[in-house]
């Protein structure tokens, strides 16, 4: 029976202990009897867009996992509506930031290692 690995979903020998096509070390705790990567993918052109346009409000990296960066995004927003300070600005500009990198490329996979789909 063949490992898929978790982080990539290729398909590697049973004997195998490292992933031939991303490096991971596969054990029983990242792989998979089945290819359904590609189904728990998050996609990349929707967490590029939530980041561009919902960036301040930390949509992206909710919908990605990392949890605390946009719970610090929706903080540093909500405290500058209310003291009228330059935070709204500065997360705008810091989720426009990520959306740019997401679809870049450079920010590709999600807070599970798991790689962003096209």
């Amino acid at each position: 029976m063949a490992k898929f690995c978790r982080y990539c979903g290729s398909e590697n020998k049973e004997d195998t202990k490292f992933c031939g096509s991303c490096g991971a070390k596969l054990d029983e705790e990242n792989t998979t009897n089945n290819t359904n990567t590609e189904n728990t993918a998050k996609s990349k052109l929707a967490a590029g867009l939530l980041g561009i346009f919902l960036g301040y409000l930390g949509v992206h990296n909710f919908y990605l996992g990392y949890n605390d960066k946009a719970v610090a995004q929706l903080l540093l927003t909500v405290v500058g509506w209310i003291l009228c300070g330059i935070g709204p600005i500065a997360a705008s500009i810091w989720g426009l930031i990520e959306g740019i990198m997401i679809l870049a490329g450079n920010i590709n996979v999600d807070a599970n290692g798991v790689p962003l789909r096209d």
